[in-house]
């Protein structure tokens, strides 16, 4: 299963470094998002600071699902997936593959966010570890969930339209806890939640998001 998970993420990661679509599209599209949101709070530098962690990880949520309509889109063209399905890989490892690769792209899409934040939203990052420790916490939730609704939408003529009405109140879990656990980073604010208690939410999320995947991906990628 580790070998065939291997074998599609680098086979994902390969085709996203030649056709860098994540990084002339989706990265410029995150950015965007925060320079709008940045235009639309400036006036008030306050509210722009103490609301600088959910709006980066409203930026990330908006990224994350163009990543994923990307990963399914890979295998749609010329029969790929059937081609996949077919391959006799393992559909467990298949889907660690698959989200493998979405994860990598997003913690290099966070990194990219995360000097957007401190550049435009002038934040003083009082936490770094805990910074790291959520993103890829988060990350794993969100490349979980992800990869498995988007096989899921993959096979319908309206996959553009469902998967954002999937994916985004499932992960409104993931946006919160990484929210609230990130604000004590990047603005020192004290909790009235413990910052690990967050992050063992997103921990909970992302184990079972991994898990659900790992046994129910095979059934969905042969309805697709």
């Amino acid at each position: 299963m580790l070998r065939d998970a291997l074998l599609v993420a680098g086979k994902d990661l390969r085709i996203e470094a030649r056709s860098r679509v994540a990084l002339n599209q989706v990265a410029p599209f995150g950015v965007l998002v925060l320079v709008l949101f940045a235009f639309a709070l400036d006036p008030d530098r306050g509210v722009l600071v103490r609301a600088s962690a959910g709006l980066f990880w409203v930026a990330v949520l908006f990224s994350a699902l163009l990543a994923v309509q990307r990963s399914q889109a890979v295998e749609s063209g010329d029969g790929a997936r059937d081609a996949l399905r077919l391959s006799g890989l393992d559909p467990a490892g298949i889907f660690l593959g698959k989200a493998a690769a979405v994860a990598a792209q997003l913690l290099v899409l966070e990194v990219l966010l995360g000097f957007g934040v401190v550049i435009l939203y002038n934040v003083d990052v009082a936490g770094l570890g805990t910074l790291v420790v959520t993103a890829l916490v988060a990350t794993v939730g969100l490349a979980a969930a992800g990869t498995l609704y988007g096989v899921l939408a993959a096979g319908l003529r309206v996959r553009e339209t469902l998967l954002p009405l999937l994916l985004l109140p499932v992960t409104a879990p993931v946006l919160i806890a990484a929210t609230r656990a990130s604000e004590a980073a990047l603005t020192g604010v004290t909790l009235d939640v413990a910052t690990g208690d967050w992050i063992g939410l997103l921990g909970v999320f992302a184990v079972v998001y991994v898990a659900f995947g790992v046994v129910a991906f095979g059934p969905l990628m042969e309805e697709a």
